[in-house]
C-alpha cells in the first residue's frame, strides 16, 4: 500500500477545472517530483493533497484512508507538512517564532526540534531573533523549510522551493534533503528545475494542463520524453 496516493484527483477553482483524473503514489521513503510549466496544474495538486481544497473523499488516500475532504490542520495532524510557494512566513514574528509556528496542530516527538533545524540550517540560528521576512530569499526558504519540518511530518510537500534563487542557494537548500529523508519523512517536490528534479526523484510525474503526461523513474524516461511531456507532442 502506497503511503500517500491520488486517485482520479479532480479539483476546482469555482467553474473553473484545474485537475483532471491525476493518479500519482508516494511510497514510503521515497521522494517525488512533480513537474511541468506555469499553469500545469502542480501546486493544485499540492494544495489537494494539503487539505487547502477540498476534494472528493477517498480521491486522496494516506496509508489507504479517504483524507481528500480533510481540512488543512487534520491533514497536518495525520502528519503531512507543506512548504507553500511563495514561502509565506509571518512577517510580525522572528525566525525563531515562525518556526515554532510549526508545532501547532501536531506536537509529536521525532528527529525535528530547534536545535536540529538550527543544525541543518545554521544561518537560522545567527538570525533566530531577526524578523522572518527580513532574512534574503534563501533564508526565508530554510525557515519555511523548517517550520514544516517542526511538526515532525511522515510526508514533506515542496513546492516550488527553488522559484527565483540563485544557483549556490538552491544547490544549499538541497544539499538537506539527504538528511531530511534520513529522518524518515518521505518527499513531494514540485520543481520546474527538470535536472533538479532528475537528481533528487526516485521517481517524476509530469503535468501539463492538469494531467499527468509522463510517470517513470529518471533512469527509465528520456530528455526527449520529458520534452513532450512538459510542452505536448508538437514540441517535438
Amino acid at each position: 500500500m502506497p503511503l500517500l496516493e491520488t486517485n482520479g484527483l479532480t479539483a476546482f477553482y469555482g467553474d473553473f477545472q484545474a485537475l483532471f483524473g491525476v493518479d500519482t503514489r508516494l511510497e514510503a521513503g521515497e521522494t517525488v517530483a512533480i513537474i511541468g510549466a506555469n499553469g500545469a496544474g502542480k501546486s493544485t495538486l499540492m494544495r489537494s493533497i494539503s487539505g487547502v481544497l477540498a476534494n472528493e473523499p477517498g480521491q486522496v488516500l494516506f496509508e489507504g484512508c479517504a483524507i481528500g475532504a480533510l481540512p488543512a490542520p487534520d491533514v497536518v495532524a495525520l502528519g503531512i507538512a507543506m512548504v507553500p510557494e511563495g514561502r509565506k512566513l509571518f512577517p510580525s514574528l522572528s525566525v525563531e517564532e515562525n518556526l515554532l509556528i510549526g508545532r501547532y496542530g501536531r506536537s509529536v516527538e521525532g528527529a525535528w526540534s530547534l536545535d536540529a533545524i538550527y543544525d541543518l540550517f545554521p544561518v537560522l540560528r545567527e538570525r533566530r531573533n531577526n524578523p522572518g521576512t527580513a532574512l534574503s530569499g534563501g533564508q526565508q526558504q530554510m525557515v519555511a523549510i523548517g517550520r514544516a519540518l517542526m511538526s515532525n511530518p511522515r510526508v514533506l510537500l515542496c513546492d516550488e522551493i527553488s522559484l527565483g534563487l540563485a544557483p549556490v542557494v538552491i544547490r544549499d537548500i538541497y544539499a538537506a534533503f539527504p538528511r531530511i529523508r534520513a529522518s524518515g519523512a518521505s518527499i513531494v517536490i514540485v520543481e520546474q528545475d527538470i535536472g533538479q528534479a532528475l537528481k533528487v526523484a526516485d521517481r517524476i510525474y509530469c503535468m501539463m494542463e492538469g494531467r499527468v503526461t509522463l510517470a517513470g523513474t529518471p533512469a527509465s524516461i528520456s530528455r526527449q520524453d520529458i520534452h513532450a511531456a512538459y510542452f505536448g507532442a508538437s514540441a517535438r
